[in-house]
């Protein structure tokens, strides 16, 4: 993407009501205006929250408001030019339960508040296979804890991901912390018991990936 295009979603994306895109200052160095009050303020409803982390171009969230309008959804990205692409979809199309954050993950535990978030949602994420990237890897055991602070004690967090190393990287961590797996599954499209927001939703580079058979990979689990 050219720098001109690049520069014009961000003027666009400014006029969206549906992204926010708070400075680290504003995060970090006071509480967060939003912090506790999304659903009343942000979406003006009281409906579950649902995130999802590393949200690139927004479809996974879209997509989910749509077949879920009785829930709020939230695309998280530090990439605001890609995310334009849901948040424009979404002012188009009249969505008012997708929004867009444009914030570094791991600052989630500052700007939601303890138990105001239901669900997260993490897309293919960056593996970060090499071991000097572990820390950034969205499943790694600071990331669960700043998940368990921010969800509800039911609250579940959904992995979806082409790397092999990554669900396994995962599913052994879950195990040696005793966290709670509630569904694990190597290749979600061949498994009758693939929920329908999995199989349901394809994001653009899902779809490059299955033209090269790669296997989609699934667990949901709530942090203990």
């Amino acid at each position: 993407m050219g720098s001109k295009n690049k520069l014009k979603r961000f003027k666009e994306n400014e006029t969206f009501s549906n992204v926010i895109q708070p400075t680290r200052e504003e995060i970090t160095n006071k509480e967060f205006h939003l912090k506790g009050k999304w659903a009343k303020e942000f979406f003006k409803n009281d409906l579950p929250i649902v995130l999802e982390l590393g949200c690139g171009k927004g479809e996974y969230s879209v997509g989910l408001a749509k077949m879920y309008p009785e829930k709020n959804f939230l695309g998280i990205d530090i990439k605001g030019a890609r995310f334009w692409r849901g948040a424009k979809t979404a002012v188009e199309e009249e969505m008012n339960n997708v929004g867009f954050l444009r914030t570094q993950i791991e600052l989630i535990d500052l700007i939601f508040a303890e138990n105001e978030v239901d669900e997260i949602w993490i897309t293919f994420p960056d593996p970060q296979i090499k071991y000097k990237r572990t820390k950034h890897r969205l499943t790694n055991t600071e990331f669960l804890q700043k998940y368990k602070k921010i969800l509800k004690s039911d609250g579940v967090v959904n992995l979806k991901t082409d790397s092999e190393f990554m669900h396994g990287y995962t599913l052994g961590l879950l195990h040696g912390e005793g966290h709670e797996i509630l569904h694990a599954n190597h290749d979600v499209y061949k498994n009758e018991y693939s929920p329908e927001e999995v199989i349901g939703i394809q994001t653009f580079y899902e779809n490059q990936y299955l033209e090269e058979n790669k296997k989609i990979t699934y667990i949901k689990f709530r942090v203990k």
